[in-house]
């Protein structure tokens, strides 16, 4: 990919923290916070703010992990598995959403963004890409098999600015009930859309995984793009 890219550093209110930063060719366009799974800014997501950047947009993806170590990036073997569901059981919610914030405000200050800042989370990442919707920390946001989101549900009149959420039919993790109450939701919210894919479970999109379903993550791809070039 015709992509430059590196990892910067972040101030918060209890410390800093890293970011990896892709920008596209030319150095120049809309910005993008992209927010993690449980696996932290590993490989995958990399390769994810590497796509992003190529397609045009100045991507950050934060570390949001970084209170139990700097820079933790997990696999997904057994192992991995359970020390990402640790991770996660152990992350404050709302000290993620901060730091949100402040990833996004530097990511406004990068001479490279122009325009409008979006969201993108996958998993954890895209639970906490709806509550940067709800906050309005964004000018649009997207959300990959967020799960929790139908727990969360009493925020969703607090999203005043375009979503897009993107579920797999087969999730064993956000199940079919789930979706539909999330959808319910948000029926009289015309600024919000809901995919589901045939034959897609969790992590339909993410190829380092068995779960990856190339048509699926294809479609949610161009979907995406779609939805991010009518409002960034």
């Amino acid at each position: 990919m015709d992509t430059t890219s590196s990892w910067i550093n972040i101030p918060a209110a209890d410390g800093q923290f890293g970011a990896y930063l892709a920008l596209p060719r030319g150095g120049k366009g809309p910005g993008i916070v992209l927010l993690q799974e449980i696996f932290g800014v590993n490989g995958h997501i990399r390769n994810v703010a590497d796509q992003y950047a190529a397609d045009g947009y100045v991507v950050l993806a934060p570390d949001l992990f970084w209170r139990h170590g700097p820079r933790i990036e997990l696999g997904y073997d057994d192992a991995d598995w359970r020390r990402a569901v640790e991770l996660k059981n152990a992350t404050d919610v709302e000290l993620a959403q901060q730091d949100i914030g402040h990833a996004v405000h530097a990511l406004r200050a990068q001479p490279g963004v122009q325009g409008k800042v979006g969201a993108i989370g996958f998993c954890f990442g895209g639970l906490l890409a709806y509550h940067t919707a709800a906050n309005g920390q964004v000018d649009v946001a997207v959300a990959y098999y967020g799960g929790g989101i139908q727990h969360q549900l009493a925020r969703a009149a607090q999203v005043r600015i375009p979503l897009q959420l993107h579920f797999g039919a087969l999730d064993a993790h956000i199940p079919a009930d789930a979706v539909a109450r999330i959808a319910t939701a948000f029926d009289d919210n015309d600024a919000v859309e809901v995919h589901v894919y045939d034959q897609a479970q969790h992590g339909f999109n993410c190829n380092h995984r068995a779960s990856y379903q190339q048509r699926a993550a294809a479609q949610a791809h161009g979907n995406t793009l779609v939805f991010l070039s009518e409002h960034l």
